[in-house]
């Protein structure tokens, strides 16, 4: 057994001071372990804060991309042509080395959407090339009463009416191909196959109504040809940096392939018995398009201006007595402007609204004069014919689902909201988009 009394009184005191002489020393050694371990902790939640940051940043590229879809926008006469569409290449990965809050280098490059047909669309990435095959059906159905006579009062009218019916079926079958040439320069071209049925109906009101079929004219036409093939180019011109839209500036060009409306077959009358497949003119097509990321959505506007070049048609005879010598179609202008927005990370819908201001056309020509008593040719009276302004106004309407990194399935209707435009048009496409250099 250990006596307590022979262990010395100073021995412990020592001992004791020499743990209070330890402890300012042990304290801070565990304080700079602490430090050291709280540094070590910040460090791995920022890594991890810089991998989320960098997924967040891949899916809201991602979701750019499937916002709902152009067309760019073939449009009633008058009006451009739809070669515009959106890019279906993947979106680039983001970059996980940037500091948390570091602005991401590329950012002079438009977002990845897809907005309606003919209203424009990104540029398509540099070294991808993209080929879409798109399906469409246009119908345009008009009824007009023609009176002419004398209006008295109480909505008495004495004289005689025409009453014509027009209904006309487009189905165009197109290859469409863009490739980009760097990160803000495009070429494209677009080869269309047209089947065209036509079918008119001018009823004359007779006097005798027994003989309802008097003067009744039916006239039906088909036509099935490659249509006006197009080509042109885009360049993106500003960087959307400060909130400010994205802009890409293109000219498009129609070349006129298709069947031309002047040389296609005619009856007596001048009525048409072969559907054209083409307008028959040269057409430039300057625009510019506006894009505005609004997260979920994109804004989008396109503002086009159509020359027509005049066509000379040497002495085209449409009916026994009418020969037509020159066809200046006039120009046209177009705006349009919707919003895409996103549902999930494969589906987007679009509306807009799209109007067309094709100025009016005129035609000179030479009509024949003949005796009045036997009907023999005495001359020609030269004369110059003016058409009003048409315009085109149109509701759209588009759906797209992104199928894979390289494929996006997009479904566009236009629904005619003026007299003038076609009654309904609607438009299926699938681009592919693969690299090529």
């Amino acid at each position: 057994m250990i006596s307590l009394s022979k262990t010395p009184v100073w021995t412990g005191a020592f001992s004791f001071a020499a743990l209070l002489a330890a402890a300012p020393a042990l304290a801070q050694s565990n304080e700079a372990s602490d430090l050291q371990q709280l540094r070590a902790e910040i460090a791995a939640e920022r890594q991890a804060l810089q991998a989320q940051k960098a997924r967040l940043d891949a899916l809201e590229s991602r979701l750019l991309t499937q916002l709902g879809a152009a067309s760019q926008s073939p449009a009633p006469a008058g009006s451009p042509a739809p070669t515009q569409v959106a890019s279906a290449a993947p979106p680039p990965a983001a970059d996980v080395s940037r500091p948390v809050g570091q602005a991401p280098e590329d950012q002079d490059r438009a977002p990845e959407v897809a907005v309606l047909a003919d209203q424009g669309g990104v540029i398509t990435q540099p070294g991808r090339l993209t080929l879409e095959g798109s399906i469409e059906y246009a119908r345009a159905d008009r009824n007009r009463a023609i009176f002419r006579g004398i209006e008295v009062p109480q909505s008495v009218l004495v004289g005689t009416f025409d009453i014509n019916e027009n209904r006309q079926d487009i189905l165009t079958a197109a290859i469409t191909a863009r490739l980009g040439i760097t990160g803000r320069f495009e070429i494209n071209g677009r080869l269309p196959y047209v089947y065209r049925s036509d079918s008119s109906v001018l009823a004359p009101i007779v006097a005798n109504p027994a003989d309802s079929s008097a003067g009744t004219t039916d006239v039906s036409a088909e036509g099935r040809n490659i249509g006006d093939v197009e080509f042109g180019f885009r360049y993106q011109v500003t960087d959307g940096r400060g909130g400010k839209p994205f802009l890409i500036a293109g000219v498009q060009a129609v070349a006129p392939t298709g069947t031309d409306p002047f040389e296609v077959p005619r009856n007596g009358a001048g009525v048409a018995t072969e559907a054209a497949t083409g307008a028959g003119f040269w057409g430039v097509t300057p625009s510019v398009t506006a894009l505005l990321p609004t997260d979920p959505a994109v804004l989008f506007a396109t503002l086009g201006y159509t020359y027509n070049f005049d066509n000379e048609v040497g002495g085209r005879r449409i009916n026994t007595d009418t020969v037509i010598d020159l066809v200046d179609p006039g120009n046209a202008l177009q705006l349009s402007a919707g919003v895409g927005i996103s549902l999930n990370q494969r589906t987007a819908v679009s509306f807009g609204y799209a109007h067309n201001w094709s100025f009016g056309s005129t035609t000179t020509g030479r009509a024949t004069t003949r005796d009045p008593i036997n009907g023999t040719v005495i001359g020609e009276t030269p004369f110059t014919t003016e058409l009003r302004d048409l315009q085109l106004g149109r509701f759209l309407f588009g759906v797209s689902y992104r199928a894979s990194q390289s494929t996006t399935i997009n479904w566009n209707v236009e629904v005619g909201a003026t007299r003038d435009a076609a009654d309904v048009r609607t438009t299926l496409r699938i681009p592919f988009s693969f690299g090529v250099f």
